[in-house]
């Protein structure tokens, strides 16, 4: 069954009484709200965090934590890394793999990341899968291209039962903290694209069942109309999660 996801990636924000303070600040807000088991809400706040926030919404139905990051062995001298099998040790439901700002600042390939999706899911970790292209790229017409690209590398390798733990973040690079945002004409066009790949390698069932998120400056004021769009299951949600009322707009628009 498709999920209907809003996701909110902290990134590296937020002090630890600050992180407590907008994870209760948010369940509050919710209690009225219409979730269920096909609607979720999951927290992406930065690692050191995991356990506080995972404390908190492993007592909620329908909320989940999820770690920002994992490396792709299960133990071992990585200094300063973490295992997926850590993360789940301390309640962490969900990982990101391969936003752009790991692919940008910290080079990580396709290569990488389809080690550390493998990892993630041997571990019980579901991995929210991001791609996206540079704003050279779309306007180079090559944004097709590159998506295809990461998608096959990162997560063709998997089996059809393997892919059934992903969850794909749709991201233009170029709407990202920027303020620009593709209209939901553009975010459809690329979600049903990628949809479309998945049921050329793993047929319609594994397509329809995917859920494929949005990740690109998405807020208040235009995510219902995001949503409303048959191929976008929700959002992966930047600056906007880190406002307790403004997440909670976003959440009640699924």
């Amino acid at each position: 069954m498709r999920k209907k996801i809003v996701a909110g990636n902290w990134k590296m924000n937020k002090l630890q009484n600050e992180a407590k303070t907008l994870v209760n600040q948010v369940v509050d807000l919710l209690q009225n709200s219409n979730l269920s088991d096909d609607k979720r809400v999951i927290f992406s706040p930065p690692s050191l965090y995991l356990e506080s926030v995972s404390l908190i919404t492993n007592k909620e139905a329908f909320i989940s934590s999820c770690s920002q990051n994992i490396y792709f062995e299960n133990s071992g001298a990585y200094t300063g890394e973490l295992s997926a099998a850590m993360v789940k040790s301390v309640g962490c439901e969900y990982t990101l793999v391969g936003h752009s700002e790991r692919r940008a600042l910290f080079h990580e390939t396709d290569i990488i990341l389809a080690k550390k999706v493998s990892c993630a899911i041997v571990q019980g970790v579901a991995p929210i899968y991001c791609c996206g292209e540079l704003l050279a790229e779309r306007k180079s017409k090559k944004h097709y291209d590159i998506i295809q690209a990461q998608i096959e590398g990162g997560l063709f390798h998997l089996s059809e039962d393997e892919f059934s733990n992903i969850i794909i973040a749709y991201e233009p690079v170029w709407a990202i903290g920027t303020g620009e945002t593709a209209s939901s004409d553009q975010a459809q066009e690329m979600h049903a694209f990628i949809r479309g790949l998945v049921a050329a390698k793993y047929g319609n069932t594994a397509s329809d069942n995917l859920t494929i998120l949005y990740g690109g400056s998405c807020k208040p004021a235009n995510a219902a109309e995001l949503f409303a769009c048959p191929d976008v299951d929700g959002g992966l949600i930047g600056g906007a999660s880190l406002v307790a009322e403004d997440f909670v707009k976003i959440i009640d628009a699924l």
